[in-house]
């Protein structure tokens, strides 16, 4: 059960933070399929493209609606630097979010570490 923390994170990222930054045009965005509606779902995040992967952790792991979007259906769309990217997205429990962090960009990674409460590693594999 989610505690006031992952409540006050999760509506100031959905009400505040993701509207700003998904409208920016360099920002990271993960874009998955709607497990319900079928339409397309887009939220800002943070990773590392390496080689034909992307990798970035989820801070609220399995209760995250992109995480839920991606068990339902793991063909995504990564936009990096203003380009989209399809792709194949693996949850990777037995990764160490913790170590796949400090080789993350330290921005992003410090916003997960500080409010993550499930961290949830998670790879892409890049296929266009």
């Amino acid at each position: 059960m989610p505690g006031l923390r992952d409540t006050v994170t999760h509506t100031f990222q959905k009400r505040i933070a993701n509207p700003v930054m998904r409208r920016l045009p360099f920002q990271t965005l993960l874009e998955t399929t709607g497990r319900n509606s079928g339409q397309p779902r887009r939220t800002p995040l943070g990773g590392k493209r390496i080689g034909d992967q992307f990798w970035f952790v989820s801070e609220f792991g399995e209760r995250s609606q992109y995480i839920r979007n991606i068990k339902a259906d793991p063909h995504v769309r990564v936009r990096l630097r203003g380009r989209w990217h399809t792709g194949v997205a693996h949850l990777v429990p037995e990764d160490d979010p913790h170590a796949r962090l400090r080789e993350l960009p330290q921005f992003n990674s410090f916003g997960v570490r500080t409010f993550g409460t499930d961290l949830l590693t998670v790879r892409v594999d890049l296929t266009g």
